[in-house]
């Protein structure tokens, strides 16, 4: 088992050794010859026995997070909230990066993981300790699902598969092909590279840089794409983050593009141990240098309390996203988490960007 586990890790954080190419001219400047790259670091070149090394040979503290679990706020889905919403923006919080985006009577779906395990296989991998806040087989219907990369916390193949007959799907690029695997027609997936944008029902989706890398397994490390997203409903600017480490480029530029967010998804978890998540994953004060560089009005912490991927314990990325806030003189309410399940109606007239 311990072998097995040990597999899973290395599809979910690292895939195969990374292999140089020569950049084609005519391709954007984050395409190579066989995938796509990073722009603003260089990569790390970590392998998957280094992260053996630090998971299980180092001393790196590393939280018991079913032991801890009690401590995540969770609550059961308002499903009469859901299924007739707010006539004003209101999102509701799934766990992990999933959210359910309601307004206008469009319905979006982020990175949605329906199963216990973010893996591959059912009897092992990283598994959920929180309960599920609701039967998904209850969600109101689904116009739009968007996926921000192919790793197994963000992408579940048997989710997919769920909600394969019932939605449109918005992906980066080179993750079409595995979707219609799991049984999605072909004219319900719109692939999109970066800074390109596709409507559908009258919500506009643009795909937008984000800090990450992809794979599910061993051989096809950055072959697609990962992408963080901006979806508009009738004006109303909410920018999804995905999973993504912090650069003092991107997101100035993606604020620079946007204008203004109105409401912004962002990590503020799996951060721990910082020496190798650093390139990858965002931690509190990150996330907060993200949420002024897209200029948002008003932002959620996510990917934090539902999966024990990283060492940090449950509960300390809204911790330490609180202590940031306040040192840098930041209103509470203007970087929120919320508790599993819950659902966070919108005030327009109220939102505003902070000082």
């Amino acid at each position: 088992m311990r072998i097995i586990l040990l597999i899973l890790c290395s599809a979910i954080w690292f895939g195969c050794a990374k292999t140089e190419h020569v950049q084609e001219i005519d391709l954007p400047a984050h395409h190579t010859d066989d995938g796509f790259k990073n722009l603003h670091i260089e990569e790390p070149g970590k392998s998957f026995f280094d992260f053996l090394k630090m998971r299980f040979f180092s001393d790196e503290p590393w939280a018991d997070h079913f032991a801890l679990a009690d401590q995540v706020p969770v609550q059961q889905v308002d499903l009469a909230g859901i299924n007739q919403p707010s006539l004003t923006p209101q999102v509701t919080w799934l766990g992990h990066s999933s959210f359910l985006i309601q307004y206008k009577g469009k319905t979006i779906l982020t990175d949605p993981i329906f199963s216990d395990r973010a893996s591959p296989v059912s009897f092992s991998g990283p598994k959920r300790y929180v309960k599920h806040p609701m039967d998904y087989q209850q969600l109101p219907q689904i116009d739009v699902v968007v996926i921000s990369h192919n790793h197994y916390d963000h992408l579940d193949s048997e989710t997919i598969q769920q909600l394969a007959e019932l939605t449109h799907f918005v992906v980066p690029l080179k993750i079409g092909e595995w979707l219609v695997e799991q049984g999605v027609k072909p004219q319900n997936i719109t692939e999109l590279d970066w800074w390109k944008s596709t409507e559908i029902n009258s919500i506009k989706l643009e795909a937008l840089p984000s800090q990450h890398w992809s794979a599910r397994g061993l051989t096809d490390r950055f072959a697609s794409l990962w992408a963080s997203w901006s979806i508009t409903i009738d004006g109303f600017v909410i920018w999804f983050a995905g999973d993504t480490g912090y650069n003092s480029v991107q997101f100035k530029q993606i604020g620079a593009h946007l204008g203004t967010v109105d409401l912004a998804l962002i990590p503020i978890g799996a951060y721990a141990p910082r020496w190798f998540m650093q390139w990858f994953h965002v931690n509190p004060q990150e996330a907060v240098n993200i949420h002024r560089d897209v200029h948002s009005k008003k932002s959620i912490g996510m990917h934090w309390g539902t999966f024990p991927l990283t060492a940090e314990p449950p509960m300390e990325p809204p911790q330490i996203l609180a202590e940031v806030l306040s040192t840098e003189g930041l209103s509470s309410d203007e970087f929120v988490t919320l508790k599993i399940g819950q659902t966070l109606t919108l005030n327009i007239d109220k939102l505003s960007l902070g000082e």
